[in-house]
């Protein structure tokens, strides 16, 4: 659905009052747009006599970007499919103790569910990252500046996908899953952050001369 729909459509839908597209579809979206542009700075690279050692790493940058773009859309539906059902249990009727239990039992699975989606967001992100680094180091100058919007967009994935886990594991009544599924989810985020301060300060350095 995601990588069918028109920008314009998209844009429009996730303003609604619609349940999904939410934030966490849109933490997948920026996942992609960042991925553009690092294979916008490999097609840039590509073919260049002054770049011509770089041409199989460039072939193989390529390569892992279409994937991971495949994966950051498949990820931005597979967001709403997961929420839809978690919207759902709440309307579950909970009038009988044994209605109680079901509804209780069902929505902790569902958090669960939703909360991996969001953990994958962030570790694709963080895999773009690692790619995007080379690029900065590897690809056209001309297009650095391109590699550092992209490690923006990498970081929004990032930064945007964990208050989608944190608003799942605050729910739940397993504390002990919720914690681990947290202590993923800072991981995540303080690598990924990191890594993208490290690599956008060293292109801002670069283009400052």
């Amino acid at each position: 659905m995601t990588a069918e729909a028109q920008i314009k459509d998209y844009l429009e839908l996730l303003s609604s009052k619609a349940p999904v597209p939410g934030g966490g579809g849109a933490s997948a979206l920026a996942g992609a747009l960042g991925d553009s542009l690092g294979q916008m700075v490999v097609h840039l690279t590509l073919g260049k006599k002054r770049y011509a050692q770089a041409e199989q790493d460039m072939l193989n940058y390529e390569r892992e970007l279409k994937r991971l773009q495949q994966e950051f859309l498949m990820l931005a539906d597979k967001d709403a499919e997961v929420f839809a059902p978690l919207a759902e249990c709440y309307r579950l009727p909970s009038s009988t103790e044994e209605e109680k239990a079901y509804k209780e039992k069902v929505m902790e699975e569902r958090l669960v569910q939703a909360s991996y989606v969001p953990l994958e967001i962030m570790e694709k992100a963080a895999e773009m990252l690692g790619i995007l680094k080379e690029l900065a180091e590897k690809g056209s100058v001309m297009a650095v500046s391109d590699v550092g919007v992209g490690v923006q967009f990498a970081r929004t994935a990032i930064l945007g996908a964990v208050m989608n886990v944190y608003i799942n594991t605050r729910s739940m009544k397993d504390r002990k899953r919720a914690e681990e599924l947290n202590r993923e989810a800072k991981r995540l985020t303080k690598e990924g952050t990191d890594a993208a301060d490290r690599i956008y300060e060293k292109i801002v350095k670069q283009l400052q001369g």
